[in-house]
């Protein structure tokens, strides 16, 4: 569990990387994409038993949990907004620099929710 001296402000805590956790943070952070949770894990749990892996559901719950880590954090929840609005910039630098900010984004939150 992270505290909010590491990153400023957080809405919740870190969830645990289980399936009803990150259900429950979703439903607070975003639960607008509560569906689309729903629909992307019942994927990954059919190409899990299709493809005899776990590899489609662990996947499925650090994608989620790396939604989530965005959406709980203002401030990475900014920066990702702004870099998203700029990805189809006219000015192919600043669409750059967007594309660069996305992927640091995302990596941040990555780490964050596997240490």
């Amino acid at each position: 569990m992270s505290t909010q001296a590491d990153h400023g402000h957080e809405l919740i805590p870190r969830p645990t990387l289980t399936p009803d956790a990150l259900r429950a943070a979703l439903a607070v952070v975003a639960p607008g994409r509560l569906e689309e949770m729903q629909a992307t894990k019942d994927d990954a749990f059919a190409k899990a038993v299709e493809w005899q892996s776990l590899s489609p559901v662990q996947s499925w719950v650090l994608m989620w949990a790396r939604d989530i880590e965005i959406a709980r954090r203002p401030d990475l929840s900014s920066r990702y907004a702004q870099a998203q609005s700029n990805l189809e910039h006219e000015d192919p630098v600043i669409a750059q620099d967007a594309l660069r900010e996305l992927s640091a984004v995302l990596d941040e939150a990555m780490k964050a929710v596997r240490t």
